[in-house]
């Protein structure tokens, strides 16, 4: 048998590293790949279940009933301002 040179021990070195590095390349590519995926599916999800959650009757009546229960704090006092005690004769509408 020969003796190995340094250049070919050199030369398997750089190749083994090249390998690794390809390797550990693709384990963070795989890595990185899982991770989007998990994150565009929880983000659809998500998605998802809000957009059905603000069209379902529990949402429309949880929001009518604050929306109302605003108005009706100020009904009172707009309509005691405002409503006047007798009214007069109707405005009579033209007819062309």
């Amino acid at each position: 048998m020969g003796k190995i040179k340094s250049i070919d021990i050199i030369k398997v070195w750089l190749i083994a590293l090249i390998i690794a590095s390809f390797t550990m390349f693709q384990k963070i590519a795989n890595i990185l790949s899982i991770a989007s995926f998990v994150l565009i599916t929880s983000t659809l999800g998500a998605s998802y279940f809000g957009y059905k959650y603000l069209i379902s009757p529990q949402f429309q009546n949880k929001m009518m009933n604050k929306v109302l229960k605003n108005v009706q704090g100020l009904m009172p006092s707009i309509l005691d301002n405002n409503i006047p005690d007798t009214t007069g004769k109707s405005i009579p509408i033209p007819f062309n």
